[in-house]
């Protein structure tokens, strides 16, 4: 949990620092600074998403991960969350939820987060997620510095969720096959590429919604042996 406690601290120094300037940017500079995220976000979103192999998965987890998401209300209820964290901080910034929101899909969909977290969960090395948090620093400054004090408390959800990841690997996960990790990467990547529409203001998705599918697509690829095996059978069957 190392690498995810100095990731979280990281992240909340960058947002003060990026507090600061915000007061002194002329918003043409905040505009121009998300035209360049959101393009490197959907470049990162590419490069994480060409991996894919099992497409049939990827695109029921996606699909049925919305579903859920929606089903169980994910976008309203983190919006509830971040009025609810904004009313007790007394903060008037309007885009307190986006900002929280945004900075947890940036810093927790990337590639980074998943493998670098799966790594601490084995014991081997917190690097990674060292590394990575040496680049939030940086990216919560001049995010912050756009969306405000919200930027600052994705600290929260972000110790949730990869220090969930983490602690899931500690205990059930020590023969977690490559193939997995593989393809949960993918579908971050894909995430990513819908965070980067937002960022880019060409479409306004609610991307939170899609969370449930990183945890779809472990459990396919989890059962994939069985699915060949079923279908194998079924063919057999039928045939």
């Amino acid at each position: 949990m190392v690498g995810t406690l100095v990731n979280a601290a990281a992240i909340i120094a960058g947002s003060s620092i990026g507090l600061v300037f915000k007061k002194n940017m002329p918003e043409k500079y905040q505009d121009m600074y998300f035209q360049a995220v959101g393009l490197f976000t959907m470049l990162l979103g590419i490069q994480m998403a060409v991996g894919i192999v099992e497409h049939l998965f990827v695109v029921l987890s996606l699909v049925l991960g919305g579903f859920i998401g929606v089903w169980c209300k994910l976008g309203e209820k983190t919006d509830r969350f971040g009025n609810f964290i904004k009313m007790k901080v007394k903060s008037k910034n309007e885009h307190f939820t986006e900002g929280m929101v945004t900075g947890f899909l940036l810093f927790c969909m990337g590639s980074m987060t998943i493998v670098g977290a799966i790594e601490e969960g084995f014991g081997a090395t917190s690097k990674l997620l060292l590394t990575k948090s040496v680049m939030d620093f940086f990216s919560s400054i001049m995010l912050a510095s756009g969306l405000g004090v919200g930027v600052l408390f994705s600290a929260v959800p972000l110790l949730l969720f990869q220090g969930g990841i983490t602690l899931l690997v500690a205990i059930f996960g020590k023969d977690l096959p490559s193939g997995i990790i593989a393809e949960i990467k993918v579908v971050g990547g894909v995430i990513l590429l819908g965070l980067s529409l937002n960022l880019l203001q060409l479409k306004r998705l609610e991307i939170i919604n899609l969370l449930p599918s990183l945890l779809l697509i472990g459990i396919f690829m989890w059962l994939e042996p069985h699915i060949i095996c079923l279908w194998e059978w079924l063919k057999h069957l039928f045939g």
